[in-house]
C-alpha cells in the first residue's frame, strides 16, 4: 500500500510542467553533448580523408587534369570547414540553449558554396545551376537581415 502512494506521489510530482521540462532539458543535454563527439570523430575522420586525398592527387600519378583535382581538394576542405560550422551550432546550443539562426544560415552558404565549387558544370543541367543560385541568393538576403536585426 505505501509503494503504491509512493509511486503515485512521484509520478505527480514527475508530471509537474516544471518537472517535466526539466526532465526534456537534461536529455536535450545529453543528445546535444553525444551529437558533439560524433561531430568530432566525423571531423577527425574528415581530416584523415583530406589528408590521405591529398597526398594521392598531389604526389600520385594523376589521373585527371590538376584542375579537376584541385576542385575536389577544395570539397575536400569545404567538407571538413562545414563538420566544424555543424559542431560549434552544437556547442552554441550546449552554451546558451537557443539555436543561433545566423550560424545555420553560415553554414548552410557554406554547403551551398561548396556544391557550386565541386559541380560539373558538363553534368549539370541549367535548372540545377538556377536552383542553386536562387539558394545561395536566398540564404544571402537572410543572412543580411539576421545581421542587420542584430546591429539593432
Amino acid at each position: 500500500m505505501r509503494i503504491g502512494k509512493k509511486l503515485t506521489k512521484q509520478l505527480r510530482a514527475a508530471s509537474k510542467d516544471e518537472n517535466f521540462l526539466h526532465g526534456l532539458e537534461n536529455i536535450e543535454g545529453i543528445v546535444s553533448k553525444v551529437l558533439s563527439v560524433a561531430m568530432i570523430l566525423v571531423i577527425l575522420v574528415s581530416i584523415w580523408n583530406l589528408g590521405l586525398s591529398l597526398v594521392q592527387m598531389l604526389i600520385g600519378q594523376p589521373d585527371e587534369p590538376f584542375t579537376k583535382t584541385l576542385f575536389k581538394i577544395f570539397g575536400l576542405f569545404l567538407n571538413v570547414l562545414i563538420a566544424l560550422e555543424i559542431l560549434e551550432n552544437i556547442t552554441a546550443y550546449l552554451k546558451k540553449h537557443v539555436i543561433q539562426v545566423e550560424l545555420v544560415i553560415v553554414t548552410s552558404i557554406i554547403a551551398v558554396a561548396r556544391k557550386i565549387i565541386i559541380l560539373d558544370l558538363e553534368k549539370t543541367s541549367g535548372v540545377d545551376i538556377i536552383g542553386l543560385g536562387i539558394a545561395l541568393l536566398s540564404l544571402s538576403i537572410s543572412y543580411w537581415i539576421i545581421r542587420y536585426m542584430n546591429a539593432k
